[in-house]
């Protein structure tokens, strides 16, 4: 019997053929890209890691400066003791952090000062934000930052993910007198300011500004243990 070409019997079993046939292709694609998708995650967290620690992301080898300068371990909050973390690299902290398991990076800064670097999280206007604050050994001093967005306004709160305004952090104090608390926070632009803790937010994105705010103010708080531990 001759195929009629022309039917809709045909042109059906045809598209349906097809569709099956792109969804193999899609999905073998997909997971054979899977390992490199995964690496380039890694490599970039640890990249922004890096960066709040005063490294050129974009002008070193990730991997080998991260391996030689950065070491993952939890703080336990009941012995107010460090242990090791020997499990798989995260990247991302936020339901880390809420189930109670805290990291800490132990690391070495681009200026060869030893630091801490405490990966913080929280909300902006339109979704999740995220960053890792790298302080001094004695945990009272911002030596960097890094922060970043799922989608923030172009040219306004996306901002929060440039250097400029990631390095007003740079040597700003975590704790002051007469604060209880994290004193570091960020503050309306323009507005006068009480004390050198105090960070100039985003003109015209006040609701991302006051997210980083809330992220740094909760991210560091729920290290507290580990920041007032000398």
């Amino acid at each position: 019997m001759k195929l009629n070409t022309n039917g809709n019997v045909y042109t059906f079993c045809y598209a349906a053929v097809m569709v099956i046939i792109v969804a193999f292709l899609l999905a073998f694609v997909s997971s054979a890209l899977s390992g490199i998708q995964n690496a380039n995650v890694e490599n970039d967290t640890k990249g922004q890691i890096l960066t709040a620690l005063g490294y050129d992301k974009a002008a070193v080898n990730i991997g080998e400066v991260y391996e030689q300068n950065v070491k993952d371990s939890l703080w336990d909050k009941e012995s107010l003791q460090m242990k090791p973390y020997d499990g798989k690299f995260k990247t991302s902290y936020g339901a880390a952090i809420k189930s109670g398991e805290l990291h800490v990076f132990t690391a070495t800064a681009a200026d060869g000062s030893k630091a801490y670097v405490i990966p913080v999280t929280g909300r902006g206007l339109w979704g999740g934000l995220w960053g890792y604050i790298a302080i001094d050994q004695a945990k009272q001093t911002v030596l960097g930052t890094y922060f970043y967005h799922e989608g923030e306004t172009a040219g306004l709160g996306a901002l929060i993910g440039d250097r400029p305004f990631q390095e007003q952090f740079i040597g700003k104090p975590i704790f002051a007198e007469g604060v209880e608390g994290i004193a570091l926070t960020v503050v309306k632009n323009g507005t006068p300011k009480k004390g050198e803790y105090e960070i100039d937010g985003i003109t015209g994105a006040t609701l991302t500004s006051n997210g980083v705010a809330g992220m740094i103010q909760n991210g560091l708080g729920a290290y507290i243990t580990f920041i007032n531990n000398k």
